[in-house]
């Protein structure tokens, strides 16, 4: 019933063509400015199982967010390309895109150097291109109808306008630690 109630109104908000203003700026990002230092995440937590996304700093926390993850996500860490598993372990933000296929974006530096090695001893891939974004360009307005499933190729996914906070918050090279 509810999944049905979802397909209902995705179908009815696509026909009224509604979009928030973060969509509408999906063609030309323009990225809020970053937080002053003192304003600044200093660490990163995911609680995959929990659906959670916990900005910190000096140790104590200063936002969090519901998500959505890859589609296998409550399958393990991310072992290969493809999987749809989130990684786990202890990563860095490593680089920001303004104009990525979802709303803004910043990278997590998955595979390290353990990551890769595993997926080559099982002659596959790891994969990359990890990230926490917004909704894909373009469906901005479904909000957070978003979070009503795991949606994603392994990336963790919250609103746009979370998603513009997480940006200013969040400098390159700040640890994010993922836990299953």
């Amino acid at each position: 019933m509810h999944r049905r109630f979802v397909l209902q109104t995705l179908a009815a908000v696509a026909v009224i063509g509604g979009a928030d203003s973060a969509s509408a700026q999906s063609r030309g990002h323009t990225p809020p400015p970053m937080a002053a230092p003192h304003e600044q995440a200093d660490f990163v937590l995911v609680l995959k199982a929990a659906r959670r996304l916990t900005l910190y700093r000096q140790g104590q926390p200063i936002r969090e967010y519901r998500i959505s993850m890859g589609d296998g996500a409550n399958d393990g860490p991310k072992r290969f390309e493809g999987d749809g598993r989130t990684p786990e372990g202890r990563y860095i933000i490593d680089w920001r895109n303004p104009n990525s296929l979802a709303y803004l974006s910043l990278h997590i530096s998955y595979p390290n150097e353990a990551d890769v090695a595993y997926a080559e001893s099982q002659g596959r891939r790891a994969g990359g291109d990890i990230m926490i974004h917004g909704i894909n360009n373009g469906w901005g307005f479904l909000g957070v109808l978003q979070r009503s499933r795991d949606w994603t190729a392994g990336c963790i996914a919250v609103t746009n306008r979370e998603m513009r906070q997480i940006w200013s918050l969040v400098p390159d090279g700040t640890p994010i630690e993922l836990r299953p």
